[in-house]
């Protein structure tokens, strides 16, 4: 095993704490619910801890799964003891199970409303045991790209116990603003443009300074943009600054501060450096990968998505639209070859 394997195996061990660009120091204030200990390990004797529930303000919190990696994203929900909205679901049904128990367990009322953030799997399989009784919300390219991606993660990773699957496309869409009421709470959903899917939505509760801001931030992961877009992924995080929120929940990796985007984007412009540099000299996306010094980003766990973000990057230097499909075998090929030759690991 190379030394930047090692670091890839290291960053993706459950026991490690996030580390690298974007996160609080020992000595930086932490939002509500930030450095919530990651909670038991699971009956099943896996190595991967159990979600976690942890409260951000009256009547919202945050469904964290622990240690973030592929397919291991977070949750939410916001209630006023009459109705409830789930934002996101899960990977499997035993996950989305123990979401929506955990939601009965505090007390809140049966879902009414489900609003996802994106079309990805591990944010969209867990909506059937939520429907038909919550309506699913979402926009209307997360709509389309979930119907047309099926069972999407059955096919990365055949050997995951998922469950029973009921495909659950949102049914209220919306393309660019829409205002969700949960009581006397106000809930935004707004679409930043194409990001990390073309159908994103970031979800803004602005009276308690709380967003969602689904896998548009990573925090402690390496950002995905292989079916999105690097020039929307900056400008998203425009959007997410001009909040002003003091508490994020990303997609994946424990609840944080704003201070997390500036970890991405400098994240975001090492990639876009790396993919000027190596189309001018006429390197593939995977020989660019191979050949950076990742400094201080080796430390991001997944750090093998660099090449399939070159992969992206590298088709709008050449002119391609934000969010055009690209080849999925060879970008999720070449992430196995960074990763050691190994595939990736799906641990929900």
């Amino acid at each position: 095993m190379d030394d930047a394997t090692a670091r890839r195996t290291a960053a993706r061990n459950p026991a490690a704490p996030p580390t690298g660009p974007g996160i609080s120091g020992p000595n930086a204030t932490e939002p509500p619910g930030a450095g919530t200990p990651a909670g038991p390990p699971p009956a099943d004797g896996s190595s991967v801890p159990e979600p976690y529930l942890t409260e951000l303000a009256a009547g919202v919190h945050a469904f964290i799964q622990p240690d973030g990696g592929w397919c291991l994203n977070n949750a939410g929900f916001v209630t006023d003891g009459d109705a409830t909205l789930v934002v996101d679901t899960a990977a499997t049904e035993r996950r989305a199970r123990l979401l929506r128990r955990r939601i009965a367990e505090s007390g809140a009322p049966a879902p009414r409303t489900v609003v996802n953030t994106h079309h990805h799997g591990d944010h969209t399989y867990g909506n059937g045991v939520f429907a038909p009784e919550a309506t699913i919300v979402g926009h209307a390219s997360c709509r389309r790209e979930l119907l047309a991606a099926g069972h999407q993660l059955h096919t990365v990773w055949p050997e995951v116990a998922y469950g029973d699957i009921r495909l659950t496309p949102p049914e209220v869409t919306y393309t660019d603003e829409l205002t969700l009421h949960v009581g006397d709470t106000e809930v935004r959903l707004i679409h930043p443009g194409v990001a990390h899917t073309t159908g994103d939505t970031i979800v803004w509760l602005p009276r308690e300074r709380i967003v969602f801001a689904g896998d548009l931030v990573f925090h402690g992961g390496t950002p995905f943009l292989f079916m999105g877009s690097l020039a929307g992924s900056l400008r998203a995080l425009r959007t997410l600054r001009a909040l002003d929120a003091v508490t994020v929940v990303p997609g994946h990796g424990p609840v944080t501060g704003p201070e997390v985007y500036d970890g991405i984007e400098r994240y975001l412009r090492f990639v876009g450096r790396l993919a000027e540099e190596g189309r001018a000299a006429g390197r593939t996306p995977l020989e660019t990968a191979q050949e950076a010094d990742l400094g201080p980003f080796a430390e991001l766990a997944e750090s093998e998505r660099l090449v399939a973000n070159l992969h992206r990057a590298y088709a709008e230097l050449g002119g391609a639209a934000p969010g055009v499909p690209l080849d999925p075998i060879a970008g999720f090929s070449d992430m196995a070859v960074l990763n050691g030759g190994v595939p990736m690991a799906c641990h929900a």
